[in-house]
């Protein structure tokens, strides 16, 4: 059976269990191959087998990701496609880039920053990770802060407390002082007690 008739959709499920076990099976064989496949049926002209391939592509990026590694490009072109899953999915697997080639990711930053900007809540969340995953390494942290804190500046209020709280591993002396100012601009916009006191505890931890 070759590894499109396995899709959940080709197989008459509506969940993602079989997309899951396939992208299980695919690292765990280091199948090349069937990566390949899926990122040649990303263009399939069945939305339903794009968003097949796009999951399993992102679940084996998530086991593994040296294996989609060297599809930066497809997956940062395909953040501006109509399909909706594929734009959001794409952003998935560019944040599973970030551990295997932190370099590739970071030379396209501005593209993934303008996706965050114009895409979905998901397409957001995903950037935000890569922008905080790129903090992690010292060669880049100078210009990923920057533009993580404009995410803390201008995010919608629901998703500003989850921002905050997995930006906390990246916040240090150099950039602690910025992290608080720019948290708490934000308090008075924050309508739900518990958002914002989800926000004020972040404060709190580099305020002493």
């Amino acid at each position: 059976m070759n590894i499109i008739a396995q899709l959940a959709s080709l197989l008459g499920r509506r969940d993602e269990v079989p997309n899951q076990e396939l992208a299980k099976k695919i690292a765990e064989d280091n199948n090349e191959s069937a990566i390949q496949e899926l990122i040649e049926n990303l263009q399939h002209k069945s939305v339903a087998i794009q968003n097949d391939c796009i999951k399993v592509l992102y679940e084996v990026g998530e086991r593994k990701p040296a294996l989609i590694a060297s599809y930066a490009s497809t997956f940062l072109e395909l953040l501006s496609h109509k399909n909706n899953r594929l734009q959001w999915g794409a952003m998935t697997s560019l944040h599973a880039i970030v551990r295997e080639n932190p370099k590739a990711i970071y030379e396209v930053l501005p593209q993934i920053v303008r996706a965050a900007d114009s895409g979905s809540v998901i397409t957001t969340d995903y950037a935000v990770k890569i922008l905080i995953s790129l903090c992690t390494f010292k060669a880049y942290a100078n210009d990923a802060f920057p533009l993580l804190n404009e995410q803390l500046l201008n995010s919608p209020t629901n998703q500003l407390p989850m921002y905050a709280e997995l930006a906390i591993p990246v916040i240090n002396d150099d950039n602690k002082c910025i992290f608080v100012k720019t948290l708490m601009s934000r308090l008075d916009d924050i309508e739900k007690d518990t958002k914002r006191q989800r926000v004020e505890k972040a404060i709190k931890k580099f305020s002493k």
